[in-house]
């Protein structure tokens, strides 16, 4: 009679959590430590037995108590071992035991395709790679966008309170004070391409007298720098008459020195609008002060 095929002893084990050999082997050592404990009681029952039988008398011999111990732990073991080589036997045959036309289907094996060829089990455990990498990418994108977040958020806590403190000044002024970089910008380049002047000539011009102070009359005007040439010309020329040409011809060398016509028209109008472009910021300051 031909043994009936089984399910694998893993499925089984599987299944209930435990190998069942190593539930047999468990109770195959409880029954052979009673024995144990049954031959080491009967070794103590005797001995006290010899005693009380020996009373009174100085030698006796154990040794016949030993062979007698000895022999029935032996039969004893050999019954043991010969009952539970078949209990073991049987149980791995009927209780541990699953005949192979038996379906049986774990829980976490439900809805499992079992007719995958392995090259397509490859393809998804790669796909399975893939989308790890994936998301350890993503959440390592994560982690740098909210440090990013962070980042941005104390830059704009810090340009809120910038414009808190900007904030307070007037559009209007803030449109005059952008134009005056470039006013100030034309000003300089006026005032470097005129010539340089020699220390002679800036000896003779701080001899003049002053129309307002701290200003020379040539400096506040065109009008102003004409009337200082016309009446340095005639008063030199009143004064000595003999060299009334010599005089004319020194004034006309400090002009040039000075600058030439063009040059000192532009430098003047870029002071000029310089100077409009200040008193509007004036009167716009005095405005918002007449508002508040």
């Amino acid at each position: 009679m031909s043994r009936p095929s089984t399910v694998p002893p893993l499925l089984i084990t599987e299944a209930l959590g435990f190998s069942p050999q190593l539930l047999l082997d468990d109770i195959i050592n409880i029954a052979n430590a009673a024995v144990t404990d049954g031959v080491n009681g009967l070794e103590g029952f005797l001995q006290q037995w010899v005693e009380k039988r020996s009373a009174g008398k100085q030698n006796y011999n154990n040794q016949e108590i030993e062979q007698g111990l000895v022999a029935f732990q032996t039969l004893l073991e050999h019954h043991t071992d010969l009952a539970f080589d078949f209990f073991e036997a049987w149980c791995l045959r009927n209780i541990f035991a699953i005949p192979s036309e038996l379906p049986i289907v774990l829980p976490h094996q439900e809805n499992l395709d079992l007719t995958i060829k392995p090259g397509k089990e490859e393809e998804l455990m790669e796909e399975v790679a893939r989308l790890r990498a994936q998301v350890d990418n993503q959440q390592r994108l994560h982690l740098l966008l909210s440090r990013a977040l962070r980042v941005a958020k104390k830059k704009r806590l810090q340009a809120e309170k910038r414009l808190d403190k900007v904030s307070t000044v007037d559009s209007q002024r803030l449109d005059i004070l952008g134009k005056l970089p470039q006013q100030l910008m034309a000003m300089n380049n006026a005032v470097i391409n005129l010539p340089p002047l020699d220390p002679a000539t800036i000896a003779a011009l701080t001899q003049f007298p002053l129309n307002e102070p701290g200003k020379r009359e040539w400096e506040t005007s065109k009008t102003g720098y004409l009337n200082w040439a016309v009446t340095q010309l005639t008063e030199r020329t009143r004064e000595d008459q003999p060299g009334s040409s010599a005089v004319v011809h020194s004034i006309m060398h400090n002009v040039e020195e000075i600058g030439k016509a063009d040059q000192l028209r532009q430098a003047f109008e870029v002071t000029e609008h310089l100077a409009i472009g200040l008193q509007d910021m004036d009167r716009s300051t005095e405005h918002s002060k007449m508002e508040e």
